[in-house]
């Protein structure tokens, strides 16, 4: 009986102790991770405005998530929406944060600018956990770049090389990958165009 109220007393001092140092872990960490979060949504909204001075947010995004949803895209998250502001203070265009939730190796979070003209001025993949030398080429710039330039309702991917101004190439072997990826896009786009009826 002792040494099972001892063995006891033991394991809950260690467990009050682990729940110590994890809480002051926690503590410790969450300031840096933020301030680096920070960092790198600065750096992506830079990326597809370059000539961004200030931006603004708007707030309002269960309507606009109800509207990505009712055009189809379920599996697409709105984190973020703001208007971007040159240096003459003209608004010029909306960036958009939107995270994908049916990436092949789960969430795919990017940033998306469409300038007011409703053209697609950059995508910047923030956060991916895809298959390493296959859905992982979604970072990369050559197939990030297929979107930039796109004006349209929709983009739509292709595996048989692209022949319309509203489509991208998918990635070989990352059909599920480029799937996300493009829905994410429109998901961007629906929240751009409900935007324009307000």
């Amino acid at each position: 009986m002792k040494k099972i109220l001892k063995d006891t007393l033991a394991l809950a001092i260690i467990t009050i102790a682990s729940g110590i140092l994890l809480g002051g872990v926690y503590i410790i960490t969450k300031e840096p991770i933020e301030k680096q979060n920070e960092k790198t949504k600065i750096a992506a909204y830079n990326s597809v405005f370059s000539d961004l001075s200030t931006y603004e947010a708007y707030d309002d995004l269960d309507s606009l998530q109800t509207s990505v949803k009712n055009a189809g895209y379920s599996g697409v998250i709105v984190d973020e929406v703001v208007y971007a502001f040159n240096s003459s203070k003209e608004n010029i265009g909306v960036i958009i944060t939107v995270t994908d939730r049916d990436g092949y190796g789960g969430n795919i979070k990017m940033t998306v600018g469409i300038d007011m003209e409703g053209t697609i001025t950059g995508l910047e993949i923030l956060e991916i956990s895809e298959t390493a030398g296959l859905g992982m080429k979604a970072a990369d710039k050559e197939f990030r770049n297929q979107y930039v330039g796109i004006n349209a309702d929709e983009v739509v991917y292709t595996k048989n090389g692209k022949t319309e101004a509203n489509e991208i190439d998918a990635i070989s072997s990352a059909t599920i990958t480029t799937a996300a990826v493009t829905d994410g896009v429109n998901g961007a786009i629906t929240v751009y165009k409900e935007l324009l009826r307000r």
